[in-house]
């Protein structure tokens, strides 16, 4: 860290930082609230949490988080807790492409990739 700050202090020619901070607003679309969220470099499962504040009620509420990383490493497994006790995982979104995440329509892709119970 100190020497990212040193080289943009002194703005070193050819040396710079890679780390980045990707802001992205979580938006729950989803009908329950929800009270956790976590991301992770794709395919680690070293899931951090982030804070939002509190519960976001579904239907609407947002919260904005800051993902830290660099811009080689765009994709993100992203992990999402709802009070009902539904535990929704994004895998590879792109913090990188993607400025917000919308949980219900993730919500409503996952469980019509389920398969039918019988």
């Amino acid at each position: 860290m100190r020497s990212c700050l040193l080289a943009a202090l002194f703005a070193a020619p050819g040396a710079g930082c890679a780390a980045t901070v990707h802001y992205v607003d979580v938006v729950n679309t989803a009908k329950d609230s929800l009270v956790a969220f976590a991301e992770a470099p794709a395919g680690s499962g070293a899931f951090l949490d982030l804070p939002l504040g509190g519960a976001l009620r579904g239907g609407g509420d947002s919260a904005t988080v800051a993902i830290e990383g660099d811009s080689r490493n765009c994709l993100r497994d992203l992990r999402a807790e709802f009070a009902d006790g539904r535990v929704l995982i994004q895998r590879g979104f792109d913090v990188c492409r993607y400025r917000s995440y919308h949980l219900g329509a993730h919500l409503r892709a996952a469980l019509r990739s389920r398969p039918a119970r019988p």
